[in-house]
Formats: C-alpha cells, sequence, structure tokens
C-alpha cells in the first residue's frame, strides 16, 4: 500500500484536472468569444454555459485539494512558487462568477460593462492557467528559459479554450451564432496548432528528462501513437471547419470530440513524462507524500466523493442535452 496509495491520489488528481481543463476550458473558451458576437448572441452563448460554469469549477477544487492532502509537501512547494499567477487565476474566475450574474440583475446601461467583465475574468483566469502549467513544466524555476516557456503556453492555452468554446457552441446553438462560430474556429485553429506545435518542441528543449524519457528507443516508438493522434485530430478538425456541411449534417459535436481528445493525449504524454516526480526533478510522489494511515483514511472520502462527483456531472449534462434556449431569469 506504501507504494500503491501515491500512486492512486496521483491518478485521480490527474484525472480531476483533466476533467476541469475539458469541461471549464470551453466555458472559459465562450466567454473570450463573448467580445465578438451582438447582444442577442452573447445571451444565448452565456444561456448555453449557464447550467454547467460553476459545477466545471468543482473538479479544480477536488485536484488542488488530493494535492493538499496527499502531497502536501509539495502542495506547499507549488502554491508558493505560483503565487502570483494562481491568485491573478482566482480574480479572473471570481469576476467571472460576479459578472455572470451582474450582467442582468445590474440593469441594461451596465450590461456592456459585466460583459466586458466576463471576458476579462476568462482572459485572466486562462493565461493564468498556461503560465501555472509553463512553470511547472520548468520544474518551478524562475530562469529567462522558464519565463519564456510559461508565456509561450500562457498564449496557447487560451487558444485551446477556444477551440473547445468554439466546439461547444457548434453542439448548443443554431443560424447565425453556429456560423460565427464555424467562422471563429477558422481563426483561433492556425494559432492552437502553432502553438502547440511550439510547446512540443519547447518542451524537451527546457527538460532534459523529458528529453531523455522521450527521444531514446524504444520508448520513442511506444510514445508515436500520442503525436499521431493529436495530428490526426488536429487536421480531421482543419478539414471539417472547411467543409461545413459535414458540421451541418449531425456531426457539429466532431471540432468539440477531436479537441477532447487531443487534451487527452497531451495529458499523458504530461503524465508520463514526469512520473514519478510531482515537484519535476526535485520531487517525487513518494516523498511528498503523506503518511499511509492519512492516504487510508483520505481515500475513503475521496472514494466517495469522487462518483458523486461523476454522477452529477454526467445528471447535469444528460438533463440539459440538447440545443441552448433563450436566456431567461425568470
Amino acid at each position: 500500500m506504501e507504494y500503491w496509495l501515491p500512486i492512486i491520489y496521483m491518478g485521480i488528481m490527474g484525472l480531476a484536472l483533466l476533467i476541469y481543463v475539458i469541461l471549464d476550458g470551453y466555458d472559459l473558451g465562450v466567454g473570450l468569444l463573448v467580445p465578438l458576437a451582438d447582444e442577442a448572441e452573447k445571451d444565448m452563448m452565456i444561456a448555453s454555459i449557464g447550467p454547467f460554469w460553476d459545477a466545471n469549477e468543482t473538479w479544480i477544487v477536488l485536484g488542488i485539494g488530493v494535492l493538499l492532502i496527499a502531497f502536501p509537501v509539495a502542495h506547499g512547494i507549488i502554491l508558493t512558487s505560483l503565487y502570483l499567477p494562481v491568485t491573478l487565476m482566482l480574480m479572473g474566475l471570481i469576476l467571472r462568477g460576479v459578472a455572470f450574474d451582474l450582467r442582468v440583475k445590474a440593469g441594461d446601461h451596465r450590461r456592456g460593462l459585466w460583459n466586458k467583465a466576463f471576458f476579462g475574468g476568462s482572459l485572466i483566469a486562462s493565461v493564468a492557467q498556461g503560465w501555472m502549467l509553463g512553470a511547472y513544466i520548468t520544474g518551478l524555476q524562475s530562469s529567462t528559459t522558464s519565463l519564456l516557456f510559461s508565456a509561450l503556453i500562457a498564449m496557447t492555452l487560451p487558444a485551446l479554450y477556444l477551440i473547445l468554446g468554439c466546439g461547444w457552441l457548434l453542439m448548443k446553438t443554431d443560424g447565425d451564432l453556429r456560423n460565427k462560430a464555424i467562422g471563429w474556429a477558422r481563426m483561433a485553429i492556425w494559432p492552437m496548432g502553432l502553438g502547440l506545435f511550439m510547446v512540443s518542441i519547447a518542451t524537451p528543449m527546457v527538460s532534459s528528462s523529458i528529453a531523455e524519457k522521450w527521444f531514446t528507443l524504444p520508448n520513442a516508438l511506444y510514445l508515436m501513437p500520442i503525436p499521431m493522434v493529436c495530428v490526426f485530430c488536429y487536421g480531421v478538425i482543419v478539414v471539417a471547419l472547411n467543409k461545413t456541411s459535414v458540421l451541418k449534417q449531425g456531426y457539429s459535436w466532431l471540432i468539440f470530440a477531436c479537441t477532447v481528445a487531443i487534451c487527452l493525449m497531451a495529458s499523458l504524454g504530461l503524465a508520463y513524462s514526469i512520473f514519478p516526480d510531482i515537484v519535476i526533478g526535485g520531487l517525487t510522489i513518494w516523498e511528498s507524500a503523506a503518511s499511509v494511515k492519512s492516504l487510508q483514511f483520505t481515500l475513503v472520502g475521496v472514494v466517495i466523493t469522487l462518483p458523486v462527483i461523476l454522477f452529477y456531472t454526467f445528471f447535469v449534462y444528460r438533463i440539459f442535452h440538447g440545443k441552448a434556449t433563450a436566456l431567461s431569469y425568470e
């Protein structure tokens, strides 16, 4: 148990953060797209994420909670190093939450202000999350290379969220808004592709341990499906966006599904790259883990909590599936 418990907790934390990136990623993406729509379309975009966005953030709470209870030493090191971007992310998420309600309750004359606040909160949270990921991959260093790499991912992650947001709107809306979402996706797909390519090239350059894992035989052969699946899914997105008849013939889910697949492959690649470290080059999961008795005790709560969150997430998405309807606060 002393060997497997940290691995179990690491898996649960990774799963929670992956689900967060996908679910909160699309509603952050919708928030980034709000300034490009007219007033009626803004309301429909908000309505498309209304039943889900708050619950989506549950997953980051679970992920950080697992980090705290299972790996307290790593929790202290990581959050201390990332204090500023974490604070900015939380401020962005809070601003989104306030703007979501006040864009209507504050009256029509203030709606434009709160629409801008919703966009601003989405942008701040997205960029901060990208910066944190970049800093984490480079081992929480403060070198020039680390800062440049963090800035690169800070620009790439919002582009990924934009594609997730466009994919969500394609599934949830019709008419002019859906046509606009296709146009927005066409503009965002190239920055996303370029950013992911640059990140793929830069990651082994900034971390020798990651380079060794990926570019030695036979590991390179075993890992080949990960980039191949990413390239295939990216190609499917590009083709679908240029053949809109495909999207209008019942395959509107294709953009979202392929982007989710890219997120999944990237997560698997990252997990392989860093294991068994939890602080890259500094601390393994076993060195950082809490005592076995503590892990056994808290595992009971995690085993109860995780299925409950999965159930209500599935339940909410099942209840509110289908196209979004006009926004109403009645």
